[in-house]
């Protein structure tokens, strides 16, 4: 494909989806540049930043070909008491509007700037299917993804090429919502959640670093891009596809109340909400998907190994 990158500026590099990103990129002789958070370890391949104090040295970032911009705090690490809340929204928000402005600024900018979203925008709309065309939902992660996007705003208006990834729920058994349902489900713990019929927007981890990859390459797609498989599915079709692939039953459902007690507003819009989405940009677009059915994508990332994957 044209438009190949040779220099890539990431964030989030230590991340699940990151980390993959920078293995497969350096694998192909593209340098990685790191915006890291703490004292850099490579000072030629890694650059200190802090949004907060809007601190970064910007002509590090002259002559990029491409930005990526995927950090922000755990959405699910503990439950959305007021001050998790604003650590997850500013953490996106501040973040993105601070590397947008410099980008902005650059005598000699990027081709394409892509940062992450999710396909929380939507909201949970029960079987309605999504596309990028679909508008913006309700609920905490929605107005979180719409902030989000619009803190791109100082790059798109400068006549960047920006692009939205809205990423589903990425699997890998390295790490992510996958890597947590390992342990209950081989132990033969694992069953639907709620009703179970709550739709799951999904995306295996080698497909979401190919996609990226695409999305950088293609010298046209902007805007917002569905970075998901085209096969969605219920949590219960996902359950008994991930029993089956650990050659187990799913036996044990969770019922929505103890969702409800356990995890709260978070439980409630990641757990029970439901989100049907299509990838309609990526298609259109000629990206061509590895895995875009669940048994074979859950084969995929449970029997490679770690340093096999992206």
């Amino acid at each position: 494909m044209d438009n190949a990158p040779h220099k890539i500026v990431l964030t989030g590099s230590r991340g699940l989806l990151g980390s993959a990103l920078a293995r497969q990129w350096s694998a192909d002789g593209i340098t990685v540049l790191r915006l890291v958070r703490d004292k850099p370890r490579d000072p030629e391949r890694e650059v200190y930043w802090d949004y907060e104090h809007q601190i970064l040295d910007a002509a590090r970032l002259e002559g990029v070909d491409a930005v990526v911009h995927l950090g922000g705090e755990s959405i699910a690490a503990r439950r959305w008491r007021p001050a998790v809340k604003a650590r997850i929204r500013d953490s996106r928000v501040k973040s993105t509007q601070f590397l947008a402005q410099v980008l902005a600024e650059l005598s000699d900018p990027p081709a394409v700037f892509a940062v992450a979203s999710a396909v929380g925008y939507y909201g949970s709309r029960e079987d309605e299917l999504l596309t990028e065309e679909s508008g913006l939902g309700e609920g905490f992660l929605t107005d979180v993804c719409a902030a989000w996007e619009a803190a791109t705003g100082a790059a798109r208006r400068s006549g960047l090429r920006t692009v939205n990834l809205r990423l589903g729920m990425v699997l890998s058994a390295e790490g992510g919502a996958l890597a947590r349902m390992l342990l209950p489900f081989r132990w033969g713990l694992g069953g639907r959640v709620g009703s179970g019929r709550q739709w799951q927007s999904w995306i295996a981890l080698p497909d979401a670093v190919a996609a990226i990859d695409h999305v950088l390459r293609s010298g046209v797609v902007s805007g917002p891009v569905n970075v998901v498989s085209p096969q969605p599915v219920t949590n219960a079709e996902f359950t008994q596809a991930l029993a089956a692939a650990l050659h187990r039953r799913a036996w044990l459902p969770l019922p929505a109340l103890a969702v409800n007690l356990l995890f709260g507003e978070l439980g409630r819009e990641l757990l029970l909400g439901s989100t049907r989405v299509a990838p309609k940009v990526l298609e259109f677009s000629g990206f061509r998907f590895q895995y875009p059915e669940l048994s074979a994508a859950l084969r995929g990332v449970l029997q490679a190994p770690a340093e096999a994957q992206p």
